[in-house]
């Protein structure tokens, strides 16, 4: 039996839009996309939705959006994916990044109101494996640090303290105190990519809060601007019957989605939330199988949330990163493949050229030398989890 990590649950759903696009003779940005922005923003419980290439795209707009750059400080956790942490360098703001609470994913609170100054403008709080973070301590740290805010343009004043724009790439279905992640945070940037819950092979959305004084409307338009060179029209508005002339208002980017990618999002999002009840199920098997054996797993569901399930983290106490490979090769070995979330930033090259020190995170690195991720997929059959729990227990019995 060959089990992969986390394949594409893509089908003949997926195929036949993709085709009806390639046939239409429209398959860039277009009405597939637009069409896909209004079911997000319905799921999401928000009144618009921006689609756009990749969930970095999303964080970096965001951060072009409310103008943060050089001079401004911008807040997230060391563990984490780059993507997370990299938009901050994109736009030339300092980058500030946070150690997790002791043996937890979500970062230090405490540690994160101490790091808030007159320059801090955004925090990036990541919401691992599809588990909200705590956004009512988040929101309650940022205003009582209303005082320092220090606003630049009119939606940071109109928000009026630093600014929440949540990590949410593992968090598409996910709630929190029965609120869909995507309208809890100030803005929520969402991965489409081929590994995650629901794909679009590449991609990404935004959604905001309504912002007081500011009009969506006018937010959305921004963020086709800044995703489509600046230009004032898009490539379907040209196309229309003498509407070629237009506009560049600014000398911006380019990372739309096409219809081609939304294609493929609007077929999963007929069967999303039977994706989400099927790895509900799946984590319920692992959940009863490992925790009698000691094996640390994450709380996917509880009263206050629930979990996207997107990934099945573990920890094997007491093991050190060379039995943690073992164990991971073992895995492969009998046909499963297995990943680590997260390779702490502060141990990367990237990151340690910027001046960060592992030795200053000791909690992340706690929890990463001993971490394994478990595939969690909606491709995976009934006989494959058994397969996947009875090697994984067989093979971890040996280090515990």
């Amino acid at each position: 039996m060959k089990i992969s990590f986390s394949p594409p649950d893509v089908g003949v759903a997926e195929a036949k839009q993709v085709a009806d696009v390639l046939h239409s003779g429209w398959i860039t940005t277009g009405p597939k996309t637009k069409k896909l922005e209004g079911q997000i923003a319905e799921f999401c419980g928000v009144n618009r939705a921006v689609c756009l290439g990749s969930q970095t795209a999303c964080a970096e707009m965001t951060l072009r959006l409310l103008e943060i750059g050089t001079g401004d400080e911008v807040i997230t956790t060391a563990y984490t994916y780059t993507a997370s942490a990299a938009v901050v360098c994109h736009v030339g703001a300092k980058l500030v990044l946070i150690d997790t609470q002791k043996d937890a994913l979500e970062m230090d609170y405490e540690k994160l109101a101490d790091a808030i100054t007159e320059k801090t403008k955004v925090i990036i709080p990541v919401d691992i494996g599809g588990i909200p973070c705590d956004y009512n301590k988040i929101f309650e740290i940022v205003e009582s640090k209303k005082h320092l805010f220090q606003p630049k343009n009119e939606i940071q004043k109109a928000i009026g303290r630093v600014i929440v724009m949540a990590d949410t790439a593992h968090a598409f279905g996910g709630t929190w105190h029965g609120k869909p992640v995507g309208s809890i945070a100030d803005f929520s940037c969402f991965s489409f990519h081929a590994v995650k819950n629901f794909t679009t092979a590449e991609g990404g959305a935004v959604t905001w809060k309504t912002i007081d004084r500011i009009d969506d409307e006018d937010v959305y338009h921004k963020y086709q601007l800044l995703s489509l060179h600046g230009q004032s029209k898009d490539a379907f508005s040209k196309a229309q019957l003498g509407g070629w002339e237009y506009d560049i208002i600014g000398t911006w980017y380019k990372c739309n989605m096409t219809d081609v990618m939304a294609g493929i999002g609007l077929a999963q999002m007929q069967r999303y939330r039977e994706m989400l009840k099927r790895r509900k199920e799946i984590i319920a098997r692992y959940d009863a199988e490992f925790k009698d054996l000691g094996i640390k797993v994450l709380r996917h569901y509880t009263d206050e949330y629930q979990s996207s399930g997107h990934l099945y983290i573990t920890r094997v106490p007491g093991i050190a990163q060379e039995q943690r490979q073992e164990i991971i090769v073992k895995m492969a070995e009998a046909g499963i493949v297995c990943n680590v979330h997260y390779k702490p930033l502060p141990l990367m090259t990237a990151y340690k050229q910027l001046g960060f020190d592992i030795k200053d995170y000791p909690n992340a690195y706690s929890y990463f030398v001993n971490e394994i991720t478990l595939p969690l997929h909606t491709c995976l059959t009934d006989e494959e989890v058994n397969f996947i729990i009875r090697n994984f227990l067989k093979i971890v019995k040996g280090y515990i």
